[in-house]
């Protein structure tokens, strides 16, 4: 399918990535793409709304929940928790993720979507931006800033994932699907059933490599040089990706997350992606609130949990940043179907190198509304202090990622002042 659809776009006259002319494009056969070294950026997105207080903001107060009471909240180091364990149906506890990922954990609470719908609170969430559909999201932009020649440098499986016109979003639905991609030079991906033998190959290599000198001293017309860009650029990108081959697993796991997160994990590994928008959905639980988060939140944890022991056993745990988040929370009463509807405060958590863990910034009162803080140190600051949005975030996560000051990142300004701007949210 890959090879069809390279070949169809030259005959077109498109180009992809990696352009290049002249004398450089005729040394396209001495070249490889270098593989990209961290770090590696993951989204996890509750798409739907999660509901907060019975994950890393409990209340037990109020009629807030149902399953436990105040004395029942759970603490691990600096955090405190919900206990889930004996009402989890599936996946991970709360005890257990924290037990293992608490000191690593940074959590943010009282974060102010301003809105509580789903498709503008996503919007705002991945972008930093509320009031425009142009931003990228972080995501994205960071691909684009940090390796934009990547050929999967983008990855996204669902939720919000404008790309700000600044490079491809890929989407490669499951693990075979990959395989295909990574051995394009092979029938139906198979890498041992070549479509070629070496010496074919090399023939056909020596050939192209004899047109492009032949082209090299030659002024083009915009639609030629476009093409020759394009086939560059497919050779270029096919052999970057055949490193993803030994990194797929024989078995595809069944967790939703987890296949999503092989694919992601491969492409890291491989050097060919900065970063991935994985997502479940379903936690807009507007009837049966306890049974659907106590269903969801657990896997998603679950999600976390494996992506970083995988991590670690392709030996990339170290550069590996995670991004946990919702669009909304859920309203601290419930309706007449025992469910929760939309609320605008919520929480976000993260994990990963230059980030300090077992810490618990801003904080909602008994009531879940968010209590403002001071962005200078940090602390709750009800008469001063202001109320943290996304846009703060996103901006703090650009220093944070050391791509603030980038062209593309100024192209899309957040417009956070100076004194607003979050000082030492990493640690």
């Amino acid at each position: 399918m890959r090879r069809d659809f390279l070949k169809w776009c030259a005959c077109a006259g498109l180009g992809l990535a990696a352009p290049l002319r002249g004398r450089e494009a005729a040394r396209a056969d001495e070249q490889e793409l270098p593989p990209y070294d961290g770090p590696f950026y993951l989204v996890f997105n509750a798409a739907g709304g999660w509901d907060t207080t019975y994950l890393m903001d409990p209340k037990g107060v109020g009629g807030i929940n149902r399953l436990y009471e105040e004395g029942d909240i759970l603490t691990h180091g600096h955090h405190r928790f919900a206990p889930t364990a004996k009402h989890k149906d599936g996946g991970l506890s709360n005890e257990d993720f924290y037990s293992e990922f608490g000191d690593e954990l940074l959590v943010l609470n009282g974060l102010d979507y301003s809105v509580n719908n789903h498709s503008p609170g996503a919007r705002y969430m991945a972008t930093g931006k509320l009031d425009s559909l142009a931003y990228p999201t972080f995501a994205a932009l960071v691909a684009a800033c940090q390796g934009p020649a990547c050929p999967l440098s983008f990855l996204t499986f669902g939720n919000y994932s404008a790309t700000g016109n600044l490079v491809a979003m890929s989407r490669v639905p499951y693990l075979p699907s990959l395989k295909r991609i990574a051995n394009a030079d092979s029938i139906e991906g198979n890498e041992r059933s070549p479509y070629h033998d070496d010496f074919a190959l090399a023939r056909i290599e020596q050939a192209l490599r004899e047109q492009r000198e032949d082209h090299s001293t030659q002024p083009l017309l915009p639609r030629k040089e476009r093409a020759e860009n394009m086939l560059y650029a497919a050779q270029v990108n096919s052999k970057a990706l055949q490193r993803v081959t030994p990194h797929i697993p024989k078995d595809i796991p069944k967790q939703r997350l987890a296949q999503q997160a092989e694919i992601a994990l491969a492409s890291f590994k491989a050097g060919v992606c900065v970063s991935a928008n994985l997502t479940i959905g379903q936690f807009d639980s507007h009837a049966n609130n306890d049974r659907d988060q106590m269903k969801l939140i657990p896997e998603l944890l679950e999600g976390i949990a494996y992506v970083l022991h995988r991590a670690e056993e392709l030996q990339i745990r170290e550069k590996l940043v995670v991004i946990a988040q919702s669009e909304m929370g859920r309203t601290p009463d419930y309706n007449k179907g025992d469910g929760k509807d939309h609320w605008s405060i919520g929480s976000i958590m993260f994990l990963g190198p230059g980030i300090k863990g077992n810490r618990v910034i801003g904080a909602t009162d008994e009531k879940q509304f968010a209590v403002p803080f001071n962005p200078q140190t940090l602390a709750s600051d009800t008469e001063h202090g202001i109320r943290i949005r996304p846009e703060h975030l996103h901006e703090a996560l650009r220093q944070f990622a050391g791509i603030g000051e980038h062209s593309h990142s100024r192209s899309f300004p957040l417009g956070i002042k100076a004194e607003e701007q979050l000082q030492g949210l990493w640690g």
